[in-house]
């Protein structure tokens, strides 16, 4: 969702804003940050570890169209100071991944959502759900 022009999905800051993807959905100028491949080809790749999932999909984007970006595996092993520095972005959050967690469906003790309950996504999700 990264663009630096301040056009698309993203503020003029360059940082995602959710508002503008959700209802921009046919427009040229929104993008997609792909960040897993489950299948290519007719091949099932769950069962395949996190980091050849990623260098698959790095390999596959290389040859696509603009419109699809990577988005690139961050390897730290403090997900606390990621998580606070996603929150004073105003980011909605992070999504942790295990190394060499292979795929599955559902929740999984090999990923960690980690939502910043400031952002106005994560708040209007709230509200949505006291709302029914």
């Amino acid at each position: 969702m990264l663009d630096r022009r301040g056009s698309g999905s993203c503020g003029h800051d360059g940082l995602p804003t959710f508002d503008r993807l959700r209802y921009r959905r046919a427009d040229a100028s929104v993008f997609l940050f792909a960040f897993d491949v489950l299948e290519l080809d007719g091949r099932d790749l769950r069962r395949e570890p996190l980091e050849v999932r990623k260098a698959t999909l790095a390999s596959v984007l290389r040859k696509v169209r603009p419109g699809v970006q990577l988005n690139e595996h961050l390897e730290h092993e403090d997900g606390e100071v990621v998580f606070r520095h996603a929150c004073k972005m105003g980011l909605e959050g992070i999504v942790s991944k295990r190394l060499g967690s292979r795929y599955r469906s559902g929740r999984s003790p090999d990923w960690l959502k980690m939502k910043n309950p400031d952002a106005p996504a994560v708040k209007r999700e709230a509200e949505e759900e006291w709302g029914r």
